[in-house]
């Protein structure tokens, strides 16, 4: 084989056509790309989440107040049914009215008791108040799983239609604070995990 100048000439300018090609295709690509990528609609930035949190309570005063006051602590608005105004509004329509929130932190507390009709009342299991557990659903459909929180005392029966989504235990150690902020986090609100505390 002769390497002589005229080889290499000839292999070098063989080699930037080569190149050259190549980076043609490149820009062809990039530019269908870009393209492309002009054609597809523009995502509306993502609103940021309310900071107000409604509170679902039964008959538990003492625990409606500890949540209201730790949600507080946390920078964030707790929204309690009754300490709203009414003006005028049927009890549902108030709910509407003020269900429009971030969050909604439902607390089943075991203020009722249930069971089958043929049970023995020591069969009966405690529960949380029918309206507790229907305004849960509420917030389910409206706000979605994971702007939902069931903080759920003793042995209060849970409902089987929720499983799979976030229940904290109230304990008294109080580390239902920590879960329950966590939560808040996760689901986009900005929290301060040191107020947490």
């Amino acid at each position: 084989m002769n390497a002589g100048p005229e080889w290499w000439e000839d292999h070098n300018a063989k080699s930037l056509r080569s190149k050259v090609s190549c980076l043609r295709g490149l820009v062809e690509l990039l530019e269908t790309e870009i393209n492309l990528t002009a054609k597809v609609p523009k995502l509306m930035a993502q609103p940021q989440l309310s900071r107000r949190v409604f509170l679902v309570h039964g008959h538990h005063d003492g625990l409606l107040y500890e949540v209201a006051r730790y949600l507080e602590k946390l920078n964030l608005a707790a929204v309690i049914l009754r300490e709203q105004p009414s003006g005028g509004r049927t009890i549902i329509e108030k709910f509407v009215d003020y269900a429009d929130v971030g969050y909604a932190v439902v607390l089943l507390t075991p203020d009722d008791r249930g069971g089958l009709v043929k049970a023995a009342y020591e069969e009966q299991r405690p529960r949380a108040r029918q309206n507790v557990i229907l305004e849960l659903g509420y917030f389910l459909g409206k706000l979605s799983r994971n702007r939902v929180t069931a903080l759920h005392m003793g042995d209060v029966e849970i409902p089987s239609d929720y499983s799979g989504a976030a229940f904290v235990a109230v304990d008294d150690r109080g580390a239902w604070r920590i879960e329950l902020a966590r939560e808040l986090k996760a689901s986009g609100l900005e929290i301060d995990m040191n107020l947490a505390l």
